[in-house]
């Protein structure tokens, strides 16, 4: 079997944050990434694709603790993926902005109540200082207006908002994005992912896991696929 091995640096600000080498994953007796190499500098933004069991949110899941690597180097902002103990992972998240495909949010609190637990339980003790950073946090994603509305009285396109509000809570070195699009209408995907465009500009490093192409065609960023147990860069036309 083919496997795809080569490095991937991209030339923003050349201040690595992820540096994986030789990396696999593994699920059960299932290779899902082989030897892979990916580089990740800050202020990047970049896609990952690939169909359903190709290792793209696998990829994702290790970066974040909820899959360990079998073998190779991983490194990211000063944590040693290999070695990750279960106290360590609250501390590796905070660095971590992390958006899912499901919200994941709660329904039985309003927006506000959702983002203060969230400070809460990262250490954040004065209350006028979590209510400072809530609202500049929905000011940031263009929904400053919703805080005390409940999740099951907003769109998906608003939920998705809160989300990414949420994994920017802490000032994460990254944003990691799984098909956060996914449960999402042609229309308001292109609002959502102009959020994760405007957060890229003010300097927000960003990996963001798409099946949609119209998306990549559209918001113009390097692009790896996932294939054949490795990875490798591909021209967007061409995806």
């Amino acid at each position: 079997m083919i496997t795809f091995k080569q490095q991937i640096q991209y030339m923003s600000e050349q201040t690595p944050i992820l540096s994986l080498n030789a990396v696999s994953i593994t699920l059960g007796r299932e290779t899902l990434l082989k030897e892979i190499d990916l580089e990740v500098n800050k202020g990047d933004y970049l896609y990952l694709i690939g169909k359903t069991g190709s290792g793209k949110s696998s990829l994702l899941k290790s970066i974040y603790g909820d899959i360990s690597i079998s073998s190779g180097s991983a490194k990211f902002a000063g944590f040693d993926l290999r070695k990750l103990k279960e106290r360590d992972l609250p501390l590796l998240r905070r660095k971590l902005g992390i958006v899912f495909q499901d919200f994941r949010l709660l329904e039985d609190r309003n927006v506000f109540e959702n983002l203060n637990v969230v400070l809460k339980a990262t250490g954040w003790s004065s209350a006028s200082k979590r209510t400072n950073k809530i609202m500049e946090t929905l000011e940031r994603v263009q929904i400053s207006g919703k805080a005390q509305r409940y999740i099951h009285q907003l769109s998906g396109g608003e939920k998705q908002r809160i989300a990414i509000a949420r994994a920017l809570l802490n000032d994460p070195e990254m944003i990691v994005a799984d098909e956060p699009t996914g449960n999402l209408d042609p229309e308001t995907s292109m609002e959502v992912m102009n959020v994760f465009e405007a957060l890229h500009k003010k300097g927000n490093t960003v990996i963001l896991a798409t099946h949609d192409y119209r998306l990549i065609q559209r918001f113009n960023h390097p692009v790896i696929r996932c294939e054949n147990q490795g990875i490798h860069r591909i021209d967007p036309g061409n995806s």
